[in-house]
């Protein structure tokens, strides 16, 4: 039986890996802030060691003993306010935990990033592991998640056995911090006013989590493995989520160059009133792009396969509902 830690072990990654992990039989140390939300592993029975990636003693502490580090630990944000945050985070944080899996031998490390670490395409054809990056500096949640991917790959250079994978966008229980969930929570509050031109790619949590264990059993070192789902224009999102869960999708296409204006507006104003915008340039960057994805490498390597995303949102939203959030 292997013993494994999960950085970011309350997040919705973090959380649905732990409870998979744990109904397969693994050993699980659950690693998080003391200032953490714990609503995601309520009733689960996890060993949690408290502690911070930016704090190499406690992780060191921390992965003691283990065999395999998932590593989902992230501060995911497109308010540019929060940039020196993120850079600590996402960039410092890698690193501390990369060095940290190279003095105490760890047997493997699996990164949780995301494809937003991966460049655009404007050409039709899908987005793979070779897209090379080339969103810039600009944006800082791309930005610092792509500079997270390098430090990985520094230790593999120097003999960590490291896999990355970059899920798309995630929908299902446990997403405290709704990030793939507001399109859920908000569909069905009819909140949605207009949908931008463009695509997406949005996948269930538990592929995730199945994709991330195929990755650690098979996963070859030192390559990137996109998990992802099924490929939509945005108003087939909306319009899915509406009929699914008996909510309101938007009837208007906004033009992209009026929701990147208003996205503009909203820095201004997040940086006046220090509120955090619901719309901002960092998180606009994509919009009018169609950011569709390749899985047939992780299928082909890791055996990956993807749900009917419809039970992925019935229980995202079950969850919301159980726990007052929506």
């Amino acid at each position: 039986m292997q013993n494994i830690l999960v950085t970011g072990a309350t997040g919705c990654i973090g959380s649905n890996l732990i409870i998979e992990l744990l109904r397969q039989g693994y050993n699980v140390r659950a690693f998080h802030r003391r200032s953490s939300n714990t609503l995601t592993l309520k009733d689960v029975n996890v060993e949690c060691v408290i502690g911070d990636i930016l704090n190499k003693e406690s992780l060191r502490k921390a992965m003691h003993g283990c065999d395999i580090v998932f590593h989902t630990a992230a501060l995911v944000t497109f308010w540019k306010r929060k940039r020196v945050e993120q850079f600590e985070v996402n960039v410092q944080g890698t690193k501390n935990v990369v060095e940290t899996c190279f003095d105490l031998s760890i047997k493997k490390l699996i990164h949780i990033s995301t494809i937003a670490a991966l460049g655009y395409r404007t050409d039709g054809q899908l987005i793979d592991e070779r897209t090379a990056y080339n969103w810039g500096a600009r944006y800082p949640y791309r930005y610092t998640k792509y500079l997270a991917e390098l430090e990985v790959l520094k230790g593999v250079e120097r003999g960590l056995n490291a896999t990355i994978v970059n899920p798309s966008i995630i929908i299902g229980p446990r997403d405290i911090n709704a990030h793939g969930g507001t399109i859920v929570r908000e569909i069905k509050r009819g909140r949605i006013p207009f949908y931008p031109k463009g695509g997406m790619n949005i996948v269930s949590v538990h592929d995730i989590v199945g994709g991330m264990i195929s990755t650690a059993n098979v996963g070859r070192s030192g390559e990137r493995y996109i998990l992802g789902g099924v490929n939509m224009t945005n108003k087939e999102v909306f319009e899915f989520a509406a009929k699914v869960l008996g909510g309101k999708a938007p009837k208007i296409e906004a033009p992209t160059w009026l929701v990147k204006t208003a996205a503009k507006a909203f820095d201004i104003f997040g940086d006046i009133t220090g509120i955090k915008p619901p719309l901002t340039s960092d998180l606009a960057a994509a919009v009018g792009l169609f950011n569709w994805y390749s899985t047939e490498k992780a299928k082909r390597e890791l055996g990956f396969q993807h749900t009917p995303i419809e039970d992925a949102i019935k229980e995202a939203y079950e969850w919301y509902k159980e726990n007052g959030m929506l």
